[in-house]
């Protein structure tokens, strides 16, 4: 065979397989066999709860290593505390509640941020209460006292809920604590509810000794708005554009493949952080199958629902001004989903 032939097979197979996975072949790829990984810290949103699974699946399952990344996980305390670690250089991505991260960013704060990716299609933020204490709505939380950790997105996002749900905001009090002692707090009745994702209903009712939850979730009154996404800095997306695609594709891979296989994803969970429940990890991954998928894909970002995002919150009077989808999103990896649900 000639060299042409040789080079025009090598090129049909590598285009065969841009057609079949994201990322195809690239010069980015062939170096990554021949050169050290990155190292990289990422910060998981809050904690170390099963919906967080997905990120030691990259780690554990070698999707970081595929791509040529050597990550180090660290758990979250929220938005605004794991925003100033990325902007301080401490790490170099986070997975943050995008309604959260834009409410600060439109208050002015941590301009130099931007969106990569999707994690949940929808907000998972809710208040979470004992079934016991018949709160069944927000009106039932007049007076009452919520927990959670500071700068957390179910306190940025509490007054556009509590407006939208005909409350005023103020009658309610937040009293601030570590995201890990939020559950056994609620279960001791030293408040009245807890600000929580709704898909964790397991995990609480298991460090609560048992007894029935019940979440009123902000998507029931707020629409458009997304849940998690993968976040990074302006510097990385100029300085290492390259990087910044391979951290996308591990993570949006390893999620895909975690709310497939939620038994075992809890279990690679529970073997990297043993204080984690392999079975109440597994439920909150199950749980939020349906959340990860627009279409049935992942990953996607879309220009319409940031803007009217951005209004919904504008609307409630949560951020100062309207700032740009630009300002918040780099489209050019946020609009490319990674792939199909299982059928």
């Amino acid at each position: 065979m000639t060299k042409t032939g040789v080079r025009r097979r090598s090129l049909a197979a590598c285009l065969a397989a841009v057609a079949l996975a994201a990322g195809g072949c690239s010069a980015g790829d062939d170096r990554r066999d021949s050169r050290a990984p990155d190292k990289v810290t990422v910060l998981t949103a809050f904690g170390s709860f099963g919906r967080e699974g997905y990120i030691y699946v990259a780690k554990e399952r070698g999707y970081f290593a595929k791509h040529g990344i050597d990550a180090t996980v660290e758990a979250g305390q929220g938005a605004t505390q794991n925003l100033g670690l990325l902007t301080a250089g401490k790490a170099q991505f986070t997975v943050n509640d995008l309604s959260g991260v834009w409410i600060l960013q439109g208050n002015g704060k941590f301009p130099n941020v931007r969106a990569v990716a999707a994690i949940q299609q929808n907000t998972l933020n809710s208040i979470m209460t004992l079934e016991a204490s018949h709160i069944t709505s927000a009106r039932d939380l007049v007076g009452k006292t919520i927990g959670g950790t500071p700068g957390s997105t179910s306190e940025l996002l509490w007054p556009a809920y509590a407006k939208l749900a005909g409350i005023d905001p103020g009658s309610v009090r937040w009293q601030h604590m570590p995201p890990q002692e939020t559950p056994l707090v609620l279960a001791a009745g030293k408040v009245d509810g807890i600000g929580q994702f709704v898909v964790a209903s397991g995990t609480v009712e298991k460090a609560a000794g048992g007894k029935k939850t019940r979440a009123l979730a902000y998507s029931d009154v707020i629409t458009d708005l997304y849940g998690n996404g993968i976040i990074t800095t302006t510097k990385m997306i100029q300085e290492n554009p390259d990087l910044v695609r391979r951290f996308r594709d591990a993570i949006l891979e390893a999620l895909v493949w975690s709310v497939e296989h939620p038994q075992e994803a809890g279990q690679i969970l529970h073997q990297a952080v043993p204080a984690t429940g392999a079975e109440a990890a597994a439920g909150e991954l199950a749980k939020m199958r349906p959340y990860v998928y627009s279409s049935g894909r992942a990953g996607k970002i879309d220009k319409n629902r940031v803007a009217r995002s951005v209004a919904i919150l504008s609307g409630a009077g949560v951020i100062n001004r309207q700032p740009s989808v630009y300002e918040l999103v780099d489209f050019d990896f946020a609009e490319h989903a990674y792939g199909e649900a299982a059928r």
